[in-house]
Protein backbone atom coordinates (compact mmCIF):
# COMPACT_ATOMS: atom_id res chain seq x y z
CA UNK A 1 0.00 0.00 0.00
CA UNK A 2 1.20 3.42 -0.48
CA UNK A 3 1.63 6.48 1.52
CA UNK A 4 -1.48 8.39 -0.54
CA UNK A 5 -3.77 4.82 -0.20
CA UNK A 6 -2.63 4.47 3.26
CA UNK A 7 -3.72 7.90 4.38
CA UNK A 8 -6.96 7.83 2.05
CA UNK A 9 -7.57 4.40 4.12
CA UNK A 10 -6.89 6.23 7.47
CA UNK A 11 -9.38 9.41 6.85
CA UNK A 12 -11.69 6.92 5.50
CA UNK A 13 -11.57 4.31 8.66
CA UNK A 14 -12.43 8.05 10.43
CA UNK A 15 -15.22 8.33 8.44
CA UNK A 16 -13.68 11.42 6.82
CA UNK A 17 -13.66 13.16 3.67
CA UNK A 18 -9.77 12.69 1.94
CA UNK A 19 -9.29 17.10 1.57
CA UNK A 20 -6.39 18.10 0.25
CA UNK A 21 -5.16 19.28 3.61
CA UNK A 22 -6.37 16.16 5.88
CA UNK A 23 -4.43 14.07 3.09
CA UNK A 24 -1.25 16.20 3.30
CA UNK A 25 -1.18 16.04 6.71
CA UNK A 26 -2.32 12.49 7.35
CA UNK A 27 0.85 12.20 5.14
CA UNK A 28 2.78 13.57 7.78
CA UNK A 29 1.24 11.73 10.54
CA UNK A 30 0.92 8.07 9.55
CA UNK A 31 2.29 8.27 5.67
CA UNK A 32 5.16 6.08 6.54
CA UNK A 33 3.22 3.90 8.59
CA UNK A 34 4.90 5.07 11.98
CA UNK A 35 2.93 6.16 14.90
CA UNK A 36 3.98 9.97 16.11
CA UNK A 37 3.47 12.17 18.78
CA UNK A 38 2.75 15.93 17.50
CA UNK A 39 1.91 19.46 18.83
CA UNK A 40 -0.23 21.65 16.47
CA UNK A 41 2.63 23.94 16.17
CA UNK A 42 5.32 20.94 15.30
CA UNK A 43 2.96 19.80 12.89
CA UNK A 44 2.42 23.09 11.85
CA UNK A 45 6.32 23.56 11.04
CA UNK A 46 6.39 19.78 9.36
CA UNK A 47 3.86 21.23 6.68
CA UNK A 48 5.86 24.12 6.28
CA UNK A 49 8.84 22.47 5.84
CA UNK A 50 7.19 20.33 3.35
CA UNK A 51 5.57 23.01 0.67
CA UNK A 52 2.20 22.63 2.41
CA UNK A 53 0.30 25.62 2.13
CA UNK A 54 -1.77 25.48 5.56
CA UNK A 55 -2.55 27.71 8.61
CA UNK A 56 -1.96 27.05 12.03
CA UNK A 57 -6.11 27.50 12.48
CA UNK A 58 -6.27 24.73 10.14
CA UNK A 59 -3.68 22.14 11.61
CA UNK A 60 -5.44 22.64 14.94
CA UNK A 61 -8.75 22.02 13.10
CA UNK A 62 -7.89 19.13 11.50
CA UNK A 63 -5.70 17.57 14.74
CA UNK A 64 -8.89 18.23 16.74
CA UNK A 65 -11.28 17.19 13.41
CA UNK A 66 -8.58 13.65 13.73
CA UNK A 67 -9.21 13.16 17.31
CA UNK A 68 -12.99 13.36 17.00
CA UNK A 69 -12.85 10.33 14.75
CA UNK A 70 -10.89 8.54 17.02
CA UNK A 71 -8.17 8.59 14.90
CA UNK A 72 -6.09 10.20 16.87
CA UNK A 73 -5.47 10.96 20.89
CA UNK A 74 -5.18 13.99 22.58
CA UNK A 75 -2.49 13.61 25.24
CA UNK A 76 -2.83 17.11 27.41
CA UNK A 77 0.55 17.85 29.53
CA UNK A 78 0.53 20.56 32.12
CA UNK A 79 -3.36 21.41 31.37
CA UNK A 80 -1.82 24.15 29.13
CA UNK A 81 0.28 21.87 26.65
CA UNK A 82 -1.47 19.01 24.08
CA UNK A 83 0.59 16.49 22.19
CA UNK A 84 -1.61 14.51 19.67
CA UNK A 85 -1.02 10.51 19.55
CA UNK A 86 -1.45 8.42 16.72
CA UNK A 87 -1.20 5.70 18.22
CA UNK A 88 -5.03 5.07 19.54
CA UNK A 89 -4.83 2.07 21.92
CA UNK A 90 -4.71 2.58 26.19
CA UNK A 91 -0.67 2.79 26.91
CA UNK A 92 1.55 4.85 28.95
CA UNK A 93 3.60 8.19 28.15
CA UNK A 94 7.20 9.63 29.14
CA UNK A 95 7.19 13.21 28.99
CA UNK A 96 10.63 14.22 28.86
CA UNK A 97 10.77 17.83 30.76
CA UNK A 98 14.14 19.19 29.28
CA UNK A 99 13.22 18.60 25.09
CA UNK A 100 9.11 19.14 25.98
CA UNK A 101 8.88 16.38 23.75
CA UNK A 102 6.79 12.99 24.59
CA UNK A 103 6.95 9.27 23.49
CA UNK A 104 5.89 5.76 24.47
CA UNK A 105 6.34 4.50 27.88
CA UNK A 106 6.57 0.29 27.41
CA UNK A 107 2.87 -0.34 28.40
CA UNK A 108 4.11 -3.82 29.67
CA UNK A 109 6.15 -2.50 32.84
CA UNK A 110 2.97 -0.39 34.41
CA UNK A 111 0.81 -2.07 36.58
CA UNK A 112 -2.11 -0.21 38.05
CA UNK A 113 -3.47 -2.48 40.85
CA UNK A 114 -6.51 -0.98 40.94
CA UNK A 115 -8.71 2.23 40.57
CA UNK A 116 -11.48 4.14 42.59
CA UNK A 117 -15.09 3.54 41.94
CA UNK A 118 -16.39 5.65 39.52
CA UNK A 119 -19.92 7.79 40.99
CA UNK A 120 -23.10 6.17 39.68
CA UNK A 121 -23.90 6.37 36.39
CA UNK A 122 -20.50 6.78 35.20
CA UNK A 123 -17.71 4.70 33.35
CA UNK A 124 -14.26 5.23 32.81
CA UNK A 125 -13.59 6.02 29.38
CA UNK A 126 -9.88 5.34 29.92
CA UNK A 127 -7.00 6.46 32.16
CA UNK A 128 -4.08 8.32 31.62
CA UNK A 129 -0.44 7.75 32.49
CA UNK A 130 2.13 10.28 31.63
CA UNK A 131 5.45 9.96 33.58
CA UNK A 132 7.39 13.05 33.46
CA UNK A 133 11.09 12.44 33.36
CA UNK A 134 13.81 15.04 34.09
CA UNK A 135 17.84 14.88 34.35
CA UNK A 136 19.01 13.35 37.71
Amino acid sequence: MTGTDRNAEWLKVGGLRPTRQRLALAELLVGDGMNRHVTAESLYALASEAGEKVSLATVYNTLRAFCDAGLMNEVVVDGSKSYFDTRTDDHPHFYWEDSHSLTDAPAEELEIASLPQVPAGMTISRVEVVIRLRKA
